[in-house]
């Protein structure tokens, strides 16, 4: 993967379950989980816009805004401007309509 792919830009669910060997998975929207007390997410925008769902009270999803830029082919800056949210590097290691894996590459 050289380029973001297309895919990529959409609102993606942490399948927590799947997760191994420090790779994180996502699924996409309408994913059938099986039932958790509340599921984070992440969402990237074309723009650079990107938002963070963290798991909040009565484990609903809220949102929290940053922005997104590409360090490299496939390393992402993640970055909360004029808040206190720590900030992180994504690897995307493979991304199609249905699945994102990556890997935190700092915090």
């Amino acid at each position: 993967m050289n380029e973001i792919p297309r895919s990529l830009f959409q609102r993606w669910w942490h399948s927590f379950e799947e997760d191994a060997g420090g790779v994180a998975v996502y699924r996409s929207e309408g994913y059938d989980f099986p039932l958790a007390r509340g599921r984070d997410g992440l969402e990237f925008l074309t723009d650079g816009a990107f938002i963070d769902y963290l798991v909040g009270a009565a484990d609903a999803p809220e949102p929290m805004h940053g922005r997104w830029r590409l360090l490299e082919s496939r390393r992402l800056a993640i970055t909360f401007p004029g808040t206190d949210h720590p900030g992180r590097e994504l690897e995307v290691l493979s991304c199609d309509e249905h699945l994102l894996k990556t890997r935190t590459t700092s915090e």
